[in-house]
């Protein structure tokens, strides 16, 4: 039986996460499956991945083949990596205490470039946002001037007006008492 390491998608329309399963290659895809061994979600930046360690690389060892998109997930979560140093111990190149201590050294690389991208994405969020509330500051200073402009233009006809209906008044005061 070809087992095969695979996504299986749920989601609805254009919103997919997807299950990484182990399942019978003649299998749908979102069909029967053996095992569910973790779940991806593209939607998120970085993606999201949950994914049992142990139990994909110990089907790896079984023999099972992951598609392409999984392969690179296995890789981008090290099981590929640990997979190879696994071999190498058993060739008889490396001791498992060797094995162990390059895997701690590129998962510690890995988390630092992880973590590098998070940061950047935030940092840059937060100029986003700073950018504008900038803008907004702007835009919002030339109303207020241009409503303080407005305001200013108003007050100076209403002074003309009650100047004149003043200068009438004196005017009709003044005809009244002659």
């Amino acid at each position: 039986m070809p087992v095969k390491i695979r996504l299986s998608r749920h989601g609805r329309k254009k919103q997919p996460y997807y299950h990484i399963v182990v399942a019978d290659s003649r299998a749908p895809r979102d069909g029967r499956f053996i095992e569910r061994i973790g779940s991806y979600n593209p939607l998120t930046n970085p993606a999201t991945i949950e994914l049992n360690f142990d139990r994909a690389l110990d089907w790896l060892q079984k023999g099972a083949q992951p598609t392409d998109t999984c392969r690179a997930i296995l890789s981008y979560k090290g099981v590929l990596m640990k997979k190879h140093l696994l071999e190498g111990v058993k060739k008889g190149a490396l001791t498992p205490e060797q094995a162990e201590a390059k895997f701690q050294d590129w998962v510690s690389q890995k988390e630092s470039k992880i973590k590098a991208k998070i940061d950047s994405l935030a940092k840059a969020q937060a100029d986003n946002t700073k950018k504008r509330i900038e803008a907004e500051s702007k835009v919002r200073e030339a109303r207020a001037q241009e409503i303080a402009k407005k305001r200013a233009e108003a007050a100076v006809k209403e002074a003309e007006a009650q100047a004149e209906n003043a200068s009438e008044e004196a005017d009709n005061a003044e005809a009244e008492n002659a």
